[in-house]
This record gives structure tokens, C-alpha cells and sequence, in this order.
């Protein structure tokens, strides 16, 4: 399985591939105001590309737990001139992180080179278009709610079965703009719209998203359910618990992590993918 678009080419075979965050935000909930000055986010992303970054995941919003959405002048001014001067400094794809088609098509004007929305596409009905007219891929996301209101008691009658319909959806909304089928990612969406259980939930069934034979992303780096494994301690302590995370999901599946710490989970990646690995070897 792999995703193969303008040049890039991402082999999920070979391993599981890292996107390195940035957030060009005041409020993110973990590294909110450390890149919002353009020099420190260039600076950011060229040093997660040399700890092993394959993607590099820009966002000028933020989506955690009851944040208000900003305008999308807003979200611009903050993402593009990032994706314009770090597209030409990176040789990995990078994604922009959002769910409105405006902000794609302008920031897949200034380099980007792929979708992350947060959405499944169902929050813009102009963004299907957007990623279908420049042949990128998309990441679909599975949301309850939306940010401002998803973990005010989030209740499903059939927990799994309720995000595989949703991304099935999602996939068939991609489909009929015209997206490619080998175009597509998806994400369970981890943390929006789900409790503490159903966040420990998804990763222990993470297996069962593989059946949609598509590529499998998961973003639980630094998240509160981590945090509250750990007795409530801050985002910027969970390293350990993110890499108990990651090392779960890659050994049940995931072929993307999105993830802050990329020099220290490119690390548990390796060896987790060595594991997963022998496993299978084992099998044949």
C-alpha cells in the first residue's frame, strides 16, 4: 500500500510514516504561540524533517475541546506564508490542516501538497472538490460534533461500528468528487467526540480500521486520555505515554502517526515497526 502523488511517494510497506506537527496557533493545546513567528516556524519544521518527519502537518486553527473557530482571513494569514517559505526548503509533502476549501485551495496554491481534514469532508461541501481538482491526497477524520461542543458527553449506540460509518461515508463523498480511491487516508479520530474509554478503545481495535485497505492515520501525541492515564500531568510530560500510544497503534496498524516529538517517536517507530515486522514474518 502506498500514496504516490507529484513526485512524492510514501511506501507503507517499508514502514510507518511520521507527520510532524506544526501549529501556527496562540491557543493549540499543547504548543499554541511557540510558531507563530514565520522564522521559528521554518526553523521547526527543518529540524523535525532532519529527526525523520515524512509529512509535515501545518494548521492555523485549533481544534481542541471547546475552541471557537477563527476566520478564515485568520486561518490565511497564519498558514500561508509558512507553506511558502517552507515549501521550498523541505523535500517531504506538506499537508494543510483544515476543514475549509478555501484555506486548502489557497494553501495547495502555495506549496501544500495535501489535505488533513479534521471533518471527513463533511463540514465544507466545496472541499471534496478542491482536493479532486489537484489530484492530493486527503486525510479523512472521523469527528463527533465539532470542536466548539465534541466532548460534551459524546454517546454512541455502537461505538466502532458508528466511526466505520462515518469514514465509509466519507470515502464515498471523496469517491463521487472524483478523488482518487488510492488518494485517501483515514483517521479514527482519536480525542474528537469520545470519551477517555473510547479513545483506549480505538487503539485496541485500530486493527479494524485496516479493512477499508486504505492507509491508516492516528493522531494521539501528548492528548489528554494520556494524561489522565498518568494522574493528570501536563501535555509537555506525556512523551512516555505518546510512545506507549504510537507503539500500540503501529502494532495494530497505523501507517501514519501524527505526532509533536518526532525525533523521540521516529525512534519508537523503528522499533516498533521491527517488532510488527517479525510478527509477521512469523506468520508465514
Amino acid at each position: 500500500m502506498k500514496l504516490a502523488w507529484r513526485g512524492y511517494s510514501l511506501d507503507f510497506s517499508k514502514k510507518t510514516h511520521i507527520m510532524g506537527i506544526l501549529n501556527v496557533t496562540p491557543d493549540s493545546f499543547s504548543d499554541g504561540g511557540l510558531y507563530l513567528e514565520k522564522s521559528h516556524a521554518v526553523e521547526r519544521v527543518l529540524q523535525m524533517v532532519s529527526e525523520g518527519a515524512d509529512i509535515i502537518d501545518v494548521g492555523g486553527q485549533s481544534t481542541r475541546p471547546g475552541s471557537e473557530p477563527v476566520s478564515a482571513d485568520e486561518e490565511l494569514g497564519r498558514t500561508i506564508p509558512v507553506i511558502e517559505a517552507i515549501t521550498g526548503e523541505v523535500d517531504v509533502p506538506v499537508s494543510i490542516d483544515t476543514y475549509r476549501a478555501d484555506v486548502a485551495r489557497a494553501a495547495l496554491g502555495a506549496g501544500a501538497s495535501m489535505v488533513n481534514d479534521i471533518s471527513g469532508l463533511r463540514f465544507d461541501p466545496e472541499m471534496p472538490s478542491v482536493v479532486s481538482e489537484h489530484g492530493v491526497p486527503v486525510v479523512l477524520m472521523h469527528i463527533k460534533g465539532t470542536p466548539r461542543d465534541m466532548q460534551q458527553n459524546p454517546i454512541y449506540e455502537a461505538f466502532v461500528p458508528e466511526i466505520m460509518d462515518y469514514l465509509r461515508e466519507s470515502i464515498r463523498i471523496a469517491e463521487d468528487a472524483g478523488i482518487g480511491k488510492d488518494m485517501v487516508v483515514i483517521d479514527p479520530g482519536i480525542g474528537f467526540g469520545k470519551t477517555f474509554d473510547h479513545n483506549l478503545e480505538v487503539i485496541n481495535r485500530l486493527h479494524e480500521f485496516t479493512l477499508f485497505e486504505k492507509p491508516v492515520m492516528v493522531g494521539p501525541s501528548r492528548k489528554a486520555f494520556i494524561g489522565s492515564v498518568l494522574g493528570g500531568i501536563p501535555p509537555s510530560e506525556r512523551i512516555f505515554g505518546t510512545a506507549a500510544t504510537v507503539t500500540a497503534a503501529v502494532l495494530k496498524g497505523a501507517n501514519i502517526v501524527r505526532v509533536h516529538d518526532v525525533r523521540e517517536m521516529a525512534m519508537v517507530v523503528r522499533v516498533a515497526d521491527a517488532i510488527k515486522r517479525e510478527q509477521v514474518s512469523e506468520s508465514f
